[in-house]
């Protein structure tokens, strides 16, 4: 008996086993009724503190640490593993039932928003802050946008999930992915070799892949920065440390996190205990 996989002429869905077999499903629609929550401020957002949810809770943290106070927000938290994502008062957000979804209530007729790029540029553009309007910048600074929305399923649902989620271990698929990963790194050194943020200055495309390049860096999936030897991008780790200190990411990092699960003033940040959180040094996971 061989236990190389040869797949049936035709697929049919089985038990995949891992972290999200309780979840995943091959088919798209709500699973339940149930409505959200909704808050008093402008804008109400559903999601989790995973990469593409920070990247969310940074940019409004930004817009506020800027002045722009109509950028209040409520955060709620979506449990993913329990299938929040599936209520149908979701999936009326997010067809797609990923977080995050945004709900803007800001003028007479509320929108959704969903993917967390189109939420970045959404409300970059609605406040005229960190997207430049013109090109050859504005250009520059969607191109990396969407170099890191094309490449964040590499790093997630490729590496990290064959690296830490998957049931079991095998050496291809993460052979595969862990070289596209530092590939992926090497291409983000290199152009801060050249810039001090990714499009020159700092924007939308520095939140967006800082959300993901900055967690691996720091330890993030039993500590792969050791795995994939991630010290040695010395440009990234320049970059990374610059908008770890930033304010409004080390508020934006705590939002739907073990620390703040819901965020609906800025007072809710004043509730947190641990107060070295909020160190501008930002500490790698222990081994």
């Amino acid at each position: 008996m061989s236990d190389v996989y040869v797949p049936p002429k035709v697929w049919a869905p089985t038990e995949s086993g891992g972290q999200f077999s309780g979840v995943n499903r091959p088919t798209a629609g709500a699973r339940e009724e149930k409505t959200l929550p909704e808050g008093e401020h402008p804008f109400q957002l559903y999601s989790l503190g995973t990469p593409n949810g920070v990247k969310v809770t940074i940019m409004f943290e930004e817009l506020l640490e800027a002045g722009f106070s109509e950028a209040e927000y409520d955060a709620w938290l979506i449990k993913i593993f329990e299938g929040d994502q599936f209520w149908s008062g979701f999936v009326d957000l997010n067809p797609n039932s990923k977080i995050p979804a945004l709900l803007d209530k800001s003028g007479d007729t509320p929108f959704r928003v969903f993917e967390s790029g189109a939420i970045l540029m959404h409300l970059a553009e609605k406040f005229d802050y960190l997207l430049p309007k013109e090109n050859p910048a504005r250009a520059e600074t969607l191109s990396w946008l969407m170099w890191q929305m094309g490449s964040a399923p590499f790093i997630g649902g490729g590496f990290g999930h064959f690296y830490v989620y998957a049931p079991e271990r095998y050496q291809y698929p993460i052979d595969r992915y862990a070289m596209e990963t530092k590939r992926l790194f090497d291409v983000a050194d290199q152009q801060l070799a050249k810039t001090e943020y990714l499009a020159g200055d700092y924007s939308i495309a520095d939140i967006a892949a800082y959300a993901w390049l900055g967690n691996l860096y720091h330890g993030a999936y039993n500590r792969c920065d050791i795995f994939l030897s991630l010290d040695e991008y010395e440009n990234v780790g320049r970059w990374v440390r610059a908008i770890d200190a930033r304010p409004g990411a080390i508020r934006g990092r705590l939002v739907n996190s073990q620390a703040m699960a819901e965020r609906h003033s800025a007072k809710d940040f004043d509730a947190i205990e641990d107060r070295s959180l909020f160190d501008p040094v930002r500490k790698k996971a222990d081994v």
